[in-house]
């Protein structure tokens, strides 16, 4: 079983479901991720409704270790993304998995 979806299997799957050509479901995906992303930046937070919200939060710089030299080095502070599911999705989550 493969764990990771890929940009070409959301084209396959819109494809086959749709009966969009390859170009326009390329296009769609690629317009989708595109607008997620701007938004995200924009925004600093995205809401879908009924799957959940991805918020950018600032880490703070601090002192790492490396675990097998003990050897101290800097970690720059960064943005980094989180997602908290809706509770639609947890629902949904853990309904389908009782099952």
């Amino acid at each position: 079983m493969r764990i990771n979806l890929t940009r070409k299997d959301l084209v396959n799957s819109i494809y086959m479901q749709l009966g969009f050509s390859k170009q326009i479901s390329e296009n769609l995906i690629e317009d989708f991720f595109s607008t997620l992303i701007d938004n995200l930046l924009k925004e600093k937070k995205l809401k879908l409704t009924k799957f959940g919200t991805f918020t950018i939060k600032q880490k703070k710089k601090r002192i790492g270790r490396n675990p097998k030299t003990k050897e101290e080095k800097i970690i720059t502070e960064r943005n980094v993304v989180s997602f908290k599911p809706s509770k639609e999705f947890r629902e949904f989550i853990n309904f389908k998995n009782n099952e």
